[in-house]
């Protein structure tokens, strides 16, 4: 068996991928590592040189090597590796919205993570939204296509008008960027110019007043597991967004939270539930606001960041769950789903 970490990509989230596959490469005996450069290339990359690369989260990796295939696709094709698993350290875009585990899959080659069907409709938050809803609690929310300026205004105007504060983030994307808070009374110009000019779909939501909480999910022996409980805590005048997350920048996690058991239990069992409904596999992480009503769902991410600063990997800690045997049960769950394939 030979393990192939595949990191990089296109979305904006690259950065985060290099140091998940930097931290992925360490663990493990001798992989192989695939970079996915923002070109669509496919660099075959010393492990040394991905180990050597410093400050992930604010540079890009630029590989020593030169690109060996165009594109991943051809990669794939023109793999000649026996009892190939691809361990998957990609986040966002193409590498999380089902369109690599759809290539994979074409090809019946094992991955690691979520099936393309189940990474397709989490990476869609709306779409999330709608298949868990009836299991978990979720916010009100508004849906705006791309360039929409009008739209846009009307639907901030309506929500602000029935909550006092809302959240706008990209409908399908990953670690926080592009996040906006508006409160009821606010200027909203310089937000909707601001969003027009990323165009992307945007999610408009009713802001839930709550402690901020996340849940890793993990399938073991006896299938999916949720993890200890982390709280995010942000100080005043910050957010929980890519620099919060990864440059600690006004944030802190605190894992396990120090909830009451009924308030840790709730938010697991959300988690758990939004596994389940969204058909992931392998593991997952949901982001959870505890309101006095109990806990809202807010997205699941079907590849969370496996970084040393990571939660899914404070949780699997805290749960006294040693990180490489995590990866080595990912890896053989990969295998079988293969081989239950083509039996």
């Amino acid at each position: 068996m030979t393990v192939i970490v595949l990191f990089g990509g296109s979305s904006d989230e690259r950065q985060v991928s290099v140091a998940t596959g930097q931290n992925v490469a360490r663990t493990l005996d001798r992989p192989m590592c695939w970079f996915w450069a923002p070109n669509g290339a496919v660099h075959d990359v010393r492990v040394g040189d991905l180990l050597e690369h410093q400050r992930p989260f604010e540079v890009d990796f630029k590989p020593t090597r030169p690109a060996r295939w165009p594109t991943f696709g051809a990669a794939l094709d023109a793999l000649e590796i026996d009892d190939p698993v691809f361990l998957l350290a990609l986040h966002g875009g193409e590498g999380e919205d089902g369109t690599v585990q759809r290539l994979l899959e074409e090809r019946h080659l094992p991955f690691t993570g979520s099936g393309s069907k189940a990474s397709a409709a989490a990476f869609d938050k709306g779409r999330a939204k709608e298949m868990v809803k009836g299991r978990v609690k979720v916010a009100a929310s508004r849906i705006i296509a791309p360039g929409e300026h009008e739209a846009l205004r009307e639907a901030i105007t309506d929500l602000l008008g029935r909550h006092e504060r809302i959240v706008l983030k990209p409908l399908a994307a990953g670690s926080s960027r592009g996040l906006f808070f508006l409160d009821r009374g606010a200027r909203v110009d310089e937000v909707v110019d601001s969003i027009v000019q990323l165009d992307l779909p945007y999610i408009l939501e009713q802001f839930i007043r709550g402690r901020e909480l996340t849940v890793g999910v993990a399938d073991l022996d006896d299938g999916p597991v949720p993890l200890p409980v982390v709280e995010i805590e942000v100080e005043p005048g910050h957010a929980f967004d890519y620099e919060g997350k990864y440059l600690g920048k006004g944030t802190r996690e605190i894992c396990p939270a120090k909830i009451e058991d009924d308030i840790a239990r709730a938010a697991q069992q959300t988690a758990l539930a939004a596994h389940k409904a969204l058909g992931c596999e392998g593991y997952s992480r949901t982001d959870i606001m505890a309101a006095d009503d109990g806990p809202y769902f807010l997205e699941t991410n079907t590849l969370p960041g496996l970084t040393t600063s990571s939660l899914v990997p404070q949780e699997l800690k805290a749960a006294g769950l040693d990180f490489r045997t995590f990866l080595e049960r990912q890896i053989d769950l990969a295998r079988k789903r293969v081989s239950a394939a083509a039996g």
